[in-house]
């Protein structure tokens, strides 16, 4: 029963979301923010990469997902997100955890099926898919949107894969 880490990554607000898969479902762990404080970069990448760390170590994920970076129209903004994808991805690898990127529009499309959802209507597909009693906090339904992407891509990979094999295998009888 595999678990799934996705990660909704900030240089302020990173959220988490962990999903357990069982068959064909899956089912909602645990999920939030890590909230870095101060105004020294290195120090809050620093608590990003330690925050991730201990929620690795506390549910054992097997897996591991991330938003891709999207180009912001501030360009200093965009940089930071993008360090703070890398002490994310950082701290996954140093566990071992193979790394699986997905844009904003993958995401929205996997779980309220456009890509051009607003934020609120990811909070909602991600209550209604979990059955959660309360729609997240916005940067932790994002975070749990990763991971259900993530799910589907896997999903759609293996039955792509068996229909491949069943059609190669059928060609041969």
């Amino acid at each position: 029963m595999p678990i799934i880490l996705g990660v909704d990554p900030g240089s302020r607000i990173t959220g988490y979301g962990v999903i357990q898969i069982q068959g064909r479902q899956h089912q909602y762990i645990a999920s939030g923010c890590i909230r870095t404080s101060g105004d020294d970069l290195s120090m809050r990448l620093k608590q990003l990469f330690d925050g991730l760390q201990e929620i690795i170590r506390q549910y054992k994920p097997d897996e591991f997902a991330i938003e891709r970076v999207f180009m912001a129209k501030n360009a200093d903004s965009a940089l930071k997100l993008g360090q703070a994808r890398g002490a994310a991805i950082v701290a996954a690898t140093a566990a071992d955890l193979s790394v699986a990127e997905y844009s904003a529009t993958q995401i929205k499309s996997a779980v309220v099926g456009t890509g051009r959802a607003k934020k609120e209507q990811v909070q909602h597909m991600v209550q209604h898919l979990l059955q959660l009693p309360a729609a997240p906090q916005a940067d932790a339904a994002d975070a749990l949107g990763v991971a259900l992407c993530h799910y589907h891509t896997m999903q759609s990979l293996v039955a792509m894969a068996g229909q491949a094999k069943s059609r190669t295998y059928g060609r041969y009888k």
